[in-house]
């Protein structure tokens, strides 16, 4: 008989309960390393989305009514006029210049960095290098041609928290509705959109320039309540031309649109005030 017996523990590969303490920690160190791993991954491929496929902006102003309203939450595609250290998240300089550039098509609405400060902007593109621009009683001249109008209809605006009524320019209809005259043009292209018109403004007579290479000439839908290239750029005003270095990414579709009454402390008005109706619209 051994006259010295020796403790010994059980085999853990025979009972498959039994963890050591050091295996146990070695363990959920490997998880905790796992999981790392994985939120790693999942921040790279959010920012190479946000970066180069598409981002979300939001519409803060009534500049680009009735197509756009103030509380839509834009999905925009990065990637139609090229990329530089502005597509990128802090507009971190790891991009040099502008790779893969392209022009807009008249007609695009496009988000650019403001000239001045730097804010984003969203306007329609009217005139590339080299066109020559003009308005005449508020009537869009391009190239010695005026653009084709249709008058005589009218859109109405439902009226919300974050949606009111220019006195100067719209007629409240039913107690929540704003009404302003509409006018349709039409591109050479043959692209037709909406524009509202305030009646005669001092903006509606405008040079005639010649857009420079480089430069774009963007107008507000709300011609009326917009300052956009008809205006010297300073800050949180007019844009004046926009260089094509300034442009981050094209417009797409609206992802979510609010009235602006919702409250965050009350849950269920993130969905009553939700205009639905805008969800998904294309732009």
């Amino acid at each position: 008989m051994d006259e010295n017996p020796r403790l010994t523990r059980p085999d853990a590969d025979a009972d498959p309960e039994f963890v050591s303490e050091p295996e146990t920690a070695a363990g959920e160190q490997e998880d905790w390393g796992d999981f790392a791993k994985f939120l790693l991954k999942l921040v790279v491929v959010v920012l190479v989305f946000r970066s180069f496929i598409f981002s979300p902006f939001t519409i803060p102003s009534e500049s680009m009514l009735p197509g756009l309203r103030n509380g839509d939450y834009l999905v925009a595609a990065k990637w139609p006029y090229g990329f530089s250290k502005l597509s990128l998240p802090g507009e971190v300089p790891l991009i040099p210049g502008r790779i893969f550039e392209s022009l807009p098509e008249r007609g695009d609405v496009v988000i650019f960095k403001h000239p001045v400060d730097g804010t984003d902007y969203v306007k329609r593109a009217i005139g590339l290098p080299g066109d020559t621009i003009a308005l005449r009683g508020g009537t869009v001249i391009l190239n010695g041609e005026p653009l084709a109008q249709e008058r005589g209809s009218f859109v109405d605006i439902p009226m919300s928290a974050n949606t009111g009524c220019r006195e100067d320019g719209g007629t409240v209809v039913d107690g929540n509705t704003c009404r302003y005259r509409q006018i349709i043009e039409t591109l050479p292209s043959g692209k037709s959109y909406p524009t509202i018109d305030f009646g005669p403004r001092r903006a509606d007579d405008f040079g005639p320039i010649i857009v420079p290479k480089g430069k774009l000439f963007v107008m507000g839908d709300n011609r009326d309540n917009s300052l956009d290239s008809r205006f010297p750029a300073t800050p949180g005003q007019g844009v004046g031309l926009v260089d094509t270095d300034l442009l981050v990414a094209r417009a797409s579709r609206v992802l979510w649109s609010t009235d602006g009454s919702a409250e965050w402390l009350l849950p269920w008005t993130w969905f009553t005030a939700a205009r639905w109706d805008r969800i998904g619209s294309d732009i």
